[in-house]
C-alpha cells in the first residue's frame, strides 16, 4: 500500500487481507528461505542443529519451547521471531489488545465498530508493539498474564464488575496479533498454567468468576531449564500437551564457535581510548577456561556455565590491559595471560558448585581453570622435551616476575634474560621485535604452560620461579583433572 487508510472503510477498499499471526510469521519465514538471506543472525552454532526444528516449528504454525541451559541464547532467539513479523498492521484506533478491524475481540473494539461503522479509526502498529516478553516467577499472577476486573474503572464507567469494559487486559491479551514469550516457563504456578491452557484451548478465560470470550490470535513461545521441565514435573500435563515442539539449545560445540560468539558479543573496542589488540592465544584461552569448566566434576553442571561467562572474563581483561596501558602510559592495550588471572572475578561468580567444589573454593577453581586452558593452549603450539633450556633457568634458581601492572618494556627485559626463550618464540613464530607487547604476551604463554605442566611455578603475584616438589598426596587431578595443587599458587 502507498498510503495506508486510516479508517475502516478505506482499509477494505485497499483489498487489505488479515492474516493470523501464525500464518503471517510463517509466510515472511518462506519468503527468507526463498531469498536465502539469514534467518537469525548473530546466532552462532546453531545453523545445524536448533535452526531447522525451530523452522519446522514455525512452518508446522506450531507453539514451542526452547530447552536449555543458561547463557544459552535462548532468549535472543525468542525475540528474534518478532523479526519475521510484517512491518506494520492496522488495528482499532484505542484497542488494548490490537483488535483486528475486521474481526475484534474486544466490547470496546465491537462497539466501535457498530457506533463508527466504516467511518471506525484506525491506527498502525509495529513489531515491537506486537512482541511481548515475560519472565515467569512463582508471584506472577493470572492478573498479571490475563487480566482482572478493575472497580475504580467500573465505577467511573457506570459499568457492572461482569461486564467486559471493566477488565483490565494483562500480558497475555495486549499481546493479541502478536508473540508471546514466557522465560522459564515452570516457575509459573499451576493455577497461571491452567489459565493458559485456557486460552491455548478454549479460547476463553474466567476473571474473578465471570466467563470472558477471549479467541486470541497469538503465538506463544517458551523457555525452560531442561531439568524443571522434565525431571521435576512442574509443567501441568494439558499445557505441556499442547505445546507443539520441544527444541533443545546447546552451549558451543567448538572452541572456534565460542570464540565467534564471544567476539560477537564482546565489549572491546573502547571509544576515545588506545587501540586494542587481543592475541588470538588468549581468546582461545579464555574460551578454553568455559569449555573446561563444563566438564569439571565440582561444577554443577545441571546449571550450566553460562556463554557470558568468556564474554566477561574478556571484557575483564582487557579493561585490566587498559588500566596497565594508562598507568604505563602505554599506547596499546593488550591483554596477557595475567590479565585473565585478574578477570578471576568474572569468573567465580558465574559457576555453581557442587559439594567437593565448595571445599575448595570457587577461586582456587578459577586458578586452575585459567591453569587448565593455558596449558590446552601450550600444547597446540610447544611441546615441553624441547624447552629443557628455560626450564633448566629456573632449575637453578633463576625468577621471572611478570604481574598483570608491569610494563611490555619492563617484563621484556625480564624475557630477554632467560635462556632459550626468545629461541622457542622464534620457532613459533610469535617472537616479533617490532611489537613488543605481543612478545611478551606470547612469552607469558608459554611459561604458563610450562607452570600447568609442573615444570616451573607460579606464584599468585606472577613470579615465575623452580618447580616446587610436591607433598604426598598432592598433584593428583580433582573434579575431571584441572586441579593443580596449592603448592602451584603458594
Amino acid at each position: 500500500m502507498t498510503q495506508r487508510p486510516t479508517t475502516l472503510g478505506a482499509l477494505r477498499a485497499a483489498g487489505y487481507q488479515p492474516r493470523s499471526v501464525k500464518a503471517e510469521i510463517r509466510d515472511n519465514l518462506v519468503a527468507r528461505l526463498k531469498a536465502g538471506g539469514p534467518l537469525f543472525p548473530g546466532i552462532v552454532g546453531y545453523e545445524d542443529s536448533v535452526v531447522p526444528s525451530l523452522v519446522n516449528a514455525v512452518l508446522s504454525r506450531h507453539n514451542f519451547i526452547l530447552l536449555g541451559l543458561r547463557g544459552q541464547a535462548k532468549s535472543r532467539i525468542l525475540r528474534q521471531l518478532a523479526t519475521l513479523l510484517d512491518p506494520e498492521i492496522p488495528v482499532l484506533a484505542g484497542s488494548e489488545v490490537n483488535d483486528d478491524p475486521f474481526a475484534p475481540i474486544s466490547k470496546h473494539g465491537r462497539q466501535l465498530i457498530q457506533e463508527a461503522g466504516d467511518d471506525a479509526p484506525l491506527e498502525w502498529i509495529g513489531p515491537d508493539r506486537r512482541y511481548v516478553e515475560k519472565l515467569a516467577t512463582p508471584d506472577v499472577t493470572v492478573a498479571d498474564l490475563i487480566g482482572d476486573m478493575d472497580p475504580i474503572r467500573a465505577a467511573r464507567g457506570g459499568h457492572l464488575l461482569s461486564d467486559e469494559l471493566t477488565i483490565n487486559f494483562g500480558l497475555l491479551p495486549r499481546a493479541n496479533r502478536g508473540i508471546f514469550a514466557i522465560n522459564e516457563l515452570p516457575d509459573l504456578s499451576g493455577k497461571v498454567q491452567v489459565g493458559l491452557f485456557n486460552v491455548l484451548q478454549e479460547g476463553d478465560i474466567q476473571i474473578k468468576g465471570f466467563p470472558v470470550r477471549l479467541p486470541l490470535d497469538v503465538m506463544l513461545v517458551f523457555s525452560a531449564n531442561p531439568e524443571d521441565y522434565t525431571a521435576r514435573g512442574k509443567i501441568i500435563t494439558p499445557l505441556k500437551d499442547r505445546i507443539g515442539a520441544e527444541i533443545l539449545t546447546h552451549y558451543p560445540r567448538s572452541a572456534e564457535e565460542g570464540m565467534e560468539i564471544t567476539a560477537q558479543e564482546a565489549w572491546v573496542e573502547r571509544a576515545g581510548s588506545s587501540p586494542v589488540t587481543v592475541p588470538p592465544f588468549i581468546s582461545e584461552l579464555v574460551e578454553r577456561v568455559a569449555f573446561l569448566a563444563r566438564g569439571d566434576k565440582r561444577i554443577d553442571r545441571r546449571s550450566g556455565v553460562s556463554q557470558r561467562m568468556p564474554i566477561t572474563v574478556l571484557e575483564t581483561a582487557v579493561s585490566n590491559a587498559e588500566r596497565r596501558a594508562l598507568l604505563a602510559g602505554e599506547d596499546r592495550i593488550l591483554p596477557r595471560v595475567a590479565d585473565v588471572y585478574a578477570a578471576m572475578p568474572s569468573i567465580t561468580g558465574k559457576m555453581e558448585l557442587e559439594y567437593e567444589g565448595e571445599l575448595q573454593g570457587s577461586e582456587v577453581i578459577a586458578r586452575d581453570l585459567i591453569a587448565a586452558a593455558a596449558r590446552e593452549v601450550f600444547d597446540r603450539v610447544w611441546e615441553v622435551d624441547m624447552l629443557d633450556t628455560v626450564i633448566e633457568h629456573f632449575d637453578r634458581g633463576g625468577v621471572l616476575q611478570i604481574s598483570d601492572g608491569a610494563s611490555a618494556e619492563a617484563c621484556m627485559k625480564g624475557v630477554r634474560g632467560v635462556p632459550g626463550l626468545a629461541e622457542a618464540l622464534e620457532e613459533a613464530g610469535m617472537m616479533q621485535p617490532d611489537d613488543v607487547p605481543m612478545t611478551v604476551a606470547a612469552a607469558e604463554l608459554l611459561l604458563e604452560g610450562l607452570a600447568a605442566h609442573r615444570r616451573i611455578s607460579r606464584a599468585e603475584s606472577g613470579a615465575y620461579g623452580r618447580a616446587k616438589p610436591e607433598k604426598p598426596g598432592k598433584g593428583k587431578g580433582k573434579g575431571g583433572g584441572f586441579t593443580f595443587g596449592d603448592e602451584m599458587f603458594s
